[in-house]
């Protein structure tokens, strides 16, 4: 949780704090259309989530995804069962814990990430045609800026 406040000087103060109940929703609002483009297995969030991160960080443990996600491990299993079940992910013994598995992305649910993001990018790509080159360069700076925004 962040402890940075807005400024405390009346007017501005309040610009800030609109400006910014403006940008949190239209970014949430952005999101849930971006996430509802999915592939072909019609995975939840946190499902797709698990592929993704075993696509970009490699096998792993439910433990460690669940920390990733943060969430309960027990849930996790749960996710992680049910990818198994449609032969998205595999499960092996860990080399040298017994006790615990790890999880791989399977091809098939590397398949389902790309045409996942293939889908979403499609979506966006045909909205953006629509909008003038100045529209367009806008958004290029504003997305430098919200990266900014994230990395601090």
């Amino acid at each position: 949780m962040s402890t940075i406040s807005p400024r405390d000087d009346g007017p501005a103060a309040a610009a800030d704090l609109a400006l910014a109940a403006d940008v949190r929703v239209t970014l949430g609002r952005a999101t849930r259309r971006l996430k509802a483009e999915r592939g072909e297995a019609g995975l939840s969030d946190p499902q797709f989530n698990v592929l993704a991160i075993l696509l970009r960080e490699g096998p792993t443990s439910p433990g460690r995804l669940a920390e990733h996600e943060r969430i309960a491990a027990p849930a996790m299993t749960r996710t992680v069962g049910c990818l198994a079940d449609q032969g998205l992910v595999s499960k092996q013994e860990h080399p040298t814990d017994g006790r615990q598995v790890v999880v791989s992305l399977t091809p098939a649910g590397e398949a389902e990430v790309n045409e996942t993001r293939r889908r979403r990018d499609a979506w966006l790509a045909a909205r953006l045609a629509r909008l003038t080159p100045e529209e367009r360069a806008t958004l290029v700076r504003s997305a430098e800026i919200l990266r900014r925004i994230t990395a601090s």
